[in-house]
């Protein structure tokens, strides 16, 4: 139930603009459907054409990941999105032959995890793609027709975006399903976070910051790590010459960010990265570090801004229970939609909600008779909060759905509370969850690109 979830991450960060909301899209979702025909290759055989008709040019496959081809037109579009990236982020485009390359490396990549997802069994079905566009719409307070309206003006065809999406979340469930899903947080890593937090300079502190990443393959060569460390040293003295820090990132990052000019947003010094601590804590606003060394390649850090975040937090909380049903590979969204309401029959009909959480509700809580204890406004997803906010203490809400698919929710009470402490331990759980499944999913990431065969064509163009 916990609201800290990268897509909804994603879609909050989504402007107005059909290109805008394209650009906030983690890069690696924004190349054709995998498997799908480009537009050359889906056309029909013809007669011959009359001489005076327009010549087509050919879609020529320009790389091969695994067994599946990369197309001119898969690379052109992939290359349209990643300017409107930078675009939308006021960067400076690098040089053609390194904007190449960048395309090139993250349609590698997702096509790697896409056919992964195909391996293991990971669907995403059109209704979830339709409900996760519609959240996309109403998280900017358009109504669908006005997001289509949007997307046409700005020449973006609303089959090719709902297939970016559908990519968006394939990719998202490996993440959860290969990273998330198997990141246990302790209550002793939480207190030691804290009590780190607080002996740290600037514990009390948050900063914002920019990053360029430059990977080292696993088991490298020390040739290999020379290489990415002059790279590394290529992009310090483009910073050092005067290049804005964005456009340095946007050109030699390998990080998912670069085309939001590595933005990390705001972190406290627990949630950063070990070998970013005890620089940033030092640096000052506008300040850019050295070049770092981790294990997994070279890091170079800009601090953009620093704010206190220590202030007493009294909110409305409110006690809840529900009943989750799941939509996923083995339940289908109607299934789902169904089986939640003959739950809410029985309820109504006189089973205690407790007894059927218990007997049907698939998350942690159902050992509790679905119990959530004391909620506070964030701790759950927006469709999760408004649909409990509008019951009354000892109401039984109709079916509703969220990202994790349908509930019931009956609300057992109401209160005011300061949960400042409380806040600081939560934050500190869902610091360390992050930081591990960012850490973990950069792994997963570069693995499975090193294991990923690419016949590189390019050069024959």
């Amino acid at each position: 139930m916990a609201r800290c979830h990268p897509l909804d991450a994603w879609i909050a960060r989504l402007a107005l603009a059909a290109c805008a909301a394209l650009a906030a899209a983690p890069a690696l979702a924004q190349s054709a459907a995998p498997g799908a025909a480009s537009p050359a290759a889906a056309t029909p055989a013809a007669a011959p054409a009359p001489a005076s008709a327009k010549t087509v040019p050919l879609d020529r496959v320009l790389l091969v990941v695994n067994d599946e081809a990369v197309t001119q037109w898969d690379l052109d579009e992939a290359r349209r999105v990643f300017l409107e990236q930078l675009k939308a982020s006021n960067i400076t485009p690098p040089p053609d032959d390194v904007l190449e390359k960048q395309v090139v490396e993250r349609l590698i990549v997702q096509k790697a995890l896409l056919q992964y997802a195909k391996e293991n069994g990971i669907r995403v079905d059109d209704t979830t793609v339709e409900r996760t566009i519609l959240r996309i719409a109403q998280e900017n307070k358009l109504t669908p027709e006005e997001f289509r309206r949007i997307l046409a003006r700005e020449g973006v065809s609303y089959d090719n975006y709902r297939e970016d999406i559908r990519r968006q979340v394939i990719i998202q469930r490996v993440r959860e399903r290969e990273v998330d899903s198997k990141i246990v947080v302790t209550d002793g890593e939480v207190a030691n976070y804290l009590a780190t937090e607080a002996a740290q300079v600037g514990g009390d502190r948050e900063y914002r910051l920019s990053h360029i990443y430059i990977p080292v393959p696993e088991q490298a060569t020390p040739q290999a790590i020379d290489a990415s460390r002059r790279r590394a040293e290529q992009a310090m003295d483009a910073i050092k010459a005067g290049k804005e820090f964005g456009e340095v990132a946007a050109t030699y990052s390998a990080a998912a960010d670069a085309s939001s000019g590595g933005d990390l947003g705001w972190r406290g010094p627990a949630r950063l990265p070990t070998i970013f601590v005890d620089v940033v804590t030092r640096m000052k606003p506008g300040d850019v570090s050295g070049i770092l060394k981790s294990p997994s390649g070279f890091h170079i850090v800009k601090l953009i801004d620093v704010r206190d975040r220590d202030q007493r937090t009294i909110v409305e909380q409110t006690h809840a229970r529900h009943i989750l049903i799941k939509v996923n590979e083995q339940m289908s969204e109607a299934e789902a939609k169904a089986k939640i309401e003959r739950l809410r029959e029985q309820i109504v009909a006189g089973a205690k909600f407790e007894d059927v959480a218990r007997a049907n509700s698939e998350d942690g809580s159902a050992t509790r008779g679905g119990d959530l204890g004391w909620l506070s406004p964030g701790d759950t997803v927006p469709d999760f909060e408004h649909a409990m906010d509008a019951l009354k203490v000892g109401e039984l809400s109709q079916p509703v759905r969220s990202p994790f698919g349908w509930h019931l929710i009956e609300v057992l009470g109401r209160r005011k509370e300061d949960i400042t402490e409380q806040k600081k331990r939560e934050a500190a759980r869902r610091a360390i969850q992050q930081r591990k499944s960012d850490e973990q999913w950069e792994e997963f990431v570069r693995q499975l690109r090193d294991r990923t065969y690419v016949e590189n064509k390019l050069d024959d163009r």
